[in-house]
């Protein structure tokens, strides 16, 4: 930078950006198109409270079969399933994370009903279309399929046996006990025949019913399952086609006439909440393995706004107290280093907002903790310039001087401090742990941001303010 000045306007423009940006009413940053009513360009922002700011529910689930037995493919699978039916809850800013390979981490900010949030969520969510042929069975009813049936042999699960009249006649004590009658045989249960199950399904969606009150559920199939649900409505018109759900009937209908465009519908006594939570478990599929919930824990939203308003208070008493520091301590540099300390948090919030980056506690002290590192490369440039003006060199000198040979102890503490926060990140990440994930993110970005402050925008303020300014009769203004 041979005449840092010169990059003076470009970060002014920056730091309006970034105050446009962190203005509460913005919620899109948008570029208009003179030459038509679409956009050029347009990207939200927004501010995320995470669940320990906003309450909420935090569950931890875990696999019903042994660890040991669980596939690690299959856990990966259901933490997308699960993600998948948490965000069609409408619950926003939800965090789903593996644990360890048999468990997984929810977070739900925002949510004020967790016994039908987790209720969801952990659901096996096996669909079948069953042939019950000329038999109505009502909803509610349990039936056993042949699908399930070879679904449990493949995973080596023992039929439970059925007991049968004993053909052998047993031995008894004396003779004057008193036989025994013969145990009737018990009946085996009816297996019905699946014919298509909802791995065929292509869309789902909840729609008011035409005919009367409530809500039903239209589907849509896949070309392999148009081609599957066509050729068993032509040729069983007339007979009842059931809908069973992990092994419940949730409804009955009867094949009125040859469904060959690949759509239909549910109906039922569904109400809304009823019918997209079903929508939700056939529209995001079947869990790999079934889960428990082990652990949870609500957190009201009276404690977010507590912890949200002290940690405010903690960042902006931490934020006066710094500048004071450098504005007493090295008078002109230092009202300079507030400037570029003010212009920092600007454009890391905006950052935090564009991204965005989901506040939570420890992701606010990461934020603080980066404030203190900012000033800390400014107080570096600082010591090292002073020594130069105590060695006689000109001012303007005297700023380049300190700012590179204070660069490699500038450069050296933050690549430290970014490697702890990229093990740190990992580790959040691999064990579930998300407010360490907070943290470290929030830290890194605020380190990112610290050494661009430090290597661009503080230099670029000494040289705009102080290159007029004569050291020689201004000591004092120097801290010297």
């Amino acid at each position: 930078m041979h005449n840092p000045k010169r990059y003076l306007i470009p970060v002014l423009l920056l730091i309006a950006i970034a105050i446009y940006i962190d203005l509460p009413s913005t919620k899109a940053v948008t570029i208009p198109n003179p030459f038509g009513t679409k956009p050029l360009f347009s990207h939200p922002v927004q501010t995320r409270l995470g669940l320990d700011l906003q309450g909420g529910v935090q569950a931890l689930l875990q696999s019903e079969i042994p660890c040991d037995q669980v596939p690690p493919e299959a856990m990966k699978t259901a933490r997308a399933i699960v993600e998948k039916r948490v965000n069609g809850l409408g619950v926003s800013e939800a965090v789903v994370q593996l644990a360890d390979n048999c468990r997984i981490v929810v977070e739900l900010p925002g949510e004020r009903d967790p016994e039908h949030a987790l209720a969801v969520i952990r659901k096996t969510g096996v669909l079948e279309f069953v042939d019950l042929g000329d038999t109505y069975l009502p909803p509610g009813t349990p039936i056993q399929t042949d699908f399930r049936s070879k679904q449990s042999n493949q995973k080596g699960e023992e039929a439970t046996p059925t007991p049968e009249a004993s053909a052998t006649p047993q031995k008894t004590p004396t003779a004057k006990a008193s036989p025994t009658p013969a145990a009737s045989p018990t009946p085996k249960p009816k297996i019905w025949h699946t014919v298509m199950t909802g791995a065929e399904l292509k869309s789902v969606r909840v729609e008011p019913n035409p005919t009367g009150g409530g809500y039903e559920i239209a589907f849509t199939l896949t070309d392999k399952g148009a081609k599957i649900f066509g050729d068993y409505t032509s040729k069983n018109v007339g007979k009842i086609l059931g809908i069973v759900l992990d092994g419940k009937l949730i409804s009955a209908p009867r094949v009125n006439s040859p469904i060959t465009d690949g759509s239909g519908v549910i109906t039922g006594n569904f109400t809304l909440q009823s019918a997209n939570d079903l929508a939700i478990q056939m529209r995001y599929g079947s869990l790999p393995v079934p889960l428990k919930v082990v652990q949870s824990r609500t957190i009201g939203p009276t404690l977010g706004e507590d912890s949200l308003r002290k940690s405010i208070h903690a960042s902006i008493i931490a934020t006066i107290v710094i500048l004071l520091f450098m504005l007493l301590y090295y008078r002109l540099p230092g009202f300079v280093a507030d400037l570029a300390l003010i212009t920092y948090a600007l454009l890391s919030f905006a950052i935090f907002k564009w991204i965005p980056v989901t506040f939570t506690l420890p992701g606010i002290a990461g934020f603080v903790l980066s404030v203190g590192m900012a000033v800390d490369a400014n107080i570096l440039i600082f010591e090292r310039m002073k020594e130069e003006l105590r060695a006689g060199h000109p001012l303007q000198q005297a700023i380049d001087l300190g700012w590179e040979r204070a660069w490699p102890s500038i450069r050296d503490a933050n690549i430290s401090t970014l490697i702890t926060t990229a093990i740190l990140f990992w580790f959040g990440n691999a064990y579930g742990a998300s407010l360490v994930k907070g943290f470290a993110l929030t830290l890194a970005l605020g380190v990112l941001v610290s050494l661009f402050t430090a290597v661009t925008v503080t230099r670029i303020f000494l040289h705009t303010l102080l290159d007029a300014v004569d050291f020689s009769e201004h000591h004092k203004w120097f801290g010297i």
